[in-house]
């Protein structure tokens, strides 16, 4: 009997035992556990963590089964210089991404796997992407020799017994290897000590779409090392999706119910980083009688229903989070969830045993151990917590998580959003002309890189569909795809709008109140679903008529109402000379239909 089998459950299906004992014998572990993901699994895995300095026990008081880790300072983030697509065919691939001939790759992989876990345990994490069974759900299987991994995926995603059950009975599965590339045994068989955060200074995240295939090698951090996250929630799942006539894309899903006529509506945003994703997903409306619930926070499956309309879930099962800059002014909600049973990455510890980062408290704390574990005072040159650094709790530890957020058949969606964090030029909501303009506002996304002063366009940073660093196949295809999507749908394809909450005055400050008024032009975007508002036909897009958008209450007058919704035609004409620049790189793959909505655009702008 081989030694994946020895101690496999009965029911994994011999496909996936070949499997581990294919990567079992070249990595050459000491042991090969599976996990069952019970509660004393869990347990146990934190406990022998603690053991081992790997992880630091929290203030049960204050902090009830919580956890720090600290990340070597090598590894603190995604390596989009080392991720790779390995596409059978470069442009396949696409410009925006980098690519490795597949081959050459596996030859390079099997170089550095080859005894990569000797003297370390590999975790066999079978896993499921969505609610399990679901129709939009997905399956897959982690191999990993980091507990870190484990404890993390347990959080992120459905994985034991009931994921391997599904398996079992035949559905397919992608494939998902990591190790952290340091072996605690060398191949003449000397030991070496074990670290709190093993890593190697050559690091391969890579992607196998032919094949469904996840390989990543060096780093134990985040997406690198969860590869449920933007690995196989994104990278691969697009890939699939487009295959199969359905989306996996960047996207939170938020439910929203009117107190009024007790109607529910479904909305997916897409934001760059840095755009307020964490804070909408979270949003509490400043609007009286209007509800919003979170269904997800970042990633969102589409798939056409029975019905013809589009169905979305959240395939995953926690929030991976960035903690600096959360607090109870930014995002109440996430805080509060972080109160018992989180894992918390390279943020500070206080002298109570408890967390701290930067944006927490106006005050900061006299002492602290910083993320390095160092002491650390106000007077310190460094940041107490890394500008990355991360919290893991489950989905449903929010007060804003929707009842129905694990419905397996999803959530039908009205509404898109597109936003990016532009001072000029883009107004605070507009509505698309139909779905394929709808399709050229996501294909330029984009912020602002540096200060624009009121009618300028600054360095523009391309984020189409927030989707840049994540999407495992050619953008233009892509974008071809969403097209596709668009004539399947037809008239029960959700509305597409495009916001912008970080329009800036002369003066250079905001315009807009953001957090919870952000509520008020996604109000506007629901009027104009159901039909109870008209709007004006402007450059960017419909915009709202003087009166129809919500103000009440709110500190915001005519004149800066104008600023908001301004549109400069000479700055619209150096952003459409800035697109057609960027859709250049695309050359002949570039859809012929967003030529065309770039020049429906220019006759806006002329006739402007």
């Amino acid at each position: 009997m081989t030694a994946a089998a020895n101690n496999a459950p009965t029911n994994a299906p011999a496909d996936l035992v070949a499997w581990v004992d294919e990567v079992a014998a070249l990595t050459k572990p000491a042991a090969i556990y599976w996990c069952d993901g019970s509660e004393a699994e869990r347990d146990r895995l934190y406990q022998e963590m603690v053991d081992a300095g790997v992880f630091i026990k929290l203030n049960e008081d204050k902090r009830p089964n919580s956890y720090l880790a600290r990340s070597a300072a090598s590894d603190v983030a995604r390596v989009e210089s080392r991720t790779y697509i390995c596409s059978e065919k470069e442009e396949d691939a696409g410009p925006t991404n980098n690519w490795a001939e597949p081959t050459a790759m596996r030859e390079t992989l099997t170089g550095v796997f080859d005894g990569a876990m000797r003297g370390r345990t590999m975790y066999v994490i079978p896993f499921s992407m969505g609610p399990l069974g679901g129709d939009i759900s997905q399956l897959g299987v982690e191999l990993t020799d980091s507990e870190y991994v484990v404890v993390n995926m347990r959080i992120m995603t459905r994985i034991g017994s009931e994921a391997l059950d599904l398996i079992a009975s035949g559905k397919p599965w992608v494939k998902a290897l990591h190790s952290v590339g340091y072996p605690l045994v060398d191949a003449d068989g000397t030991r070496r000590d074990d670290i709190a955060w093993p890593c190697n200074d050559d690091k391969y995240i890579t992607h196998f779409p032919e094949t469904n295939e996840i390989i990543s090698f060096g780093s134990g951090y985040g997406g690198n090392a969860l590869l449920g996250k933007k690995c196989f929630a994104l990278r691969i799942a697009s890939t699939m999706a487009r295959r199969d006539g359905w989306m996996a894309e960047h996207m939170l899903i938020l439910k929203i119910t009117r107190a009024a006529d007790a109607k529910e509506f479904y909305l997916a945003a897409a934001f760059p980083s840095a755009c307020g994703k964490t804070n909408l997903a979270m949003l509490q409306p400043t609007i009286p009688g209007f509800k919003v619930e979170t269904v997800g926070d970042d990633i969102s499956w589409m798939r056409p229903g029975t019905d013809g309309r589009l169905y979305a879930i959240n395939p995953e099962a926690g929030f991976f989070g960035v903690a600096p800059g959360t607090s109870v002014k930014t995002n109440p909600v996430a805080l509060a969830s972080l109160d018992h049973d989180t894992i918390f990455t390279n943020v500070a510890l206080t002298d109570d045993g408890d967390v701290w980062w930067e944006g927490l408290t106006s005050e900061k704390p006299a002492h602290l151990i910083d993320w390095k574990g160092n002491d650390w005072t106000p007077e310190s040159s460094e940041p107490a917590a890394h500008p990355n650094s991360r919290f893991t709790v489950r989905a449903d530890q929010a007060a804003t998580i929707a009842p129905n957020w694990e419905d397996p058949a999803g959530v039908p969606l009205d509404i898109i959003l597109f936003g990016g964090r532009r001072a000029s030029n883009i107004p605070l909501v507009a509505e698309s002309y139909d779905w394929e303009h709808g399709v050229f506002i996501g294909a330029t996304v984009s912020s602002e890189q540096t200060a624009a002063a009121e009618g300028s366009v600054g360095s523009l940073r391309r984020d189409p569909f927030a989707m840049l660093p994540f999407c495992g196949y050619n953008m233009a295809d892509y974008w071809q795809h969403w097209l596709d999507m668009g004539d399947v749908l037809g008239d029960k394809a959700p509305k597409i709008f495009q916001v912008n909450w970080f329009r800036k005055g002369a003066d250079g400050s905001f315009l807009w109140p953001g957090f919870g008024d952000n509520a008020r032009p996604i109000e506007w975007a629901i009027k104009r679903v159901v039909g109870e508002v008209d709007a004006d036909a402007a450059i960017s897009g419909q915009l709202p008529k003087k009166g129809d958008l919500n103000v009440e209450g709110l500190d915001v007058d005519e004149a800066t109402l104008d600023a908001i919704f301004a549109l400069d035609p000479e700055a619209w004409a150096k952003e459409a000379d800035l697109t057609e620049e960027y859709f250049a790189q695309f050359g002949d793959k570039l859809p012929a239909r967003l030529s065309g909505q770039l020049a429906k655009l220019r006759e806006r702008i002329a006739q402007a």
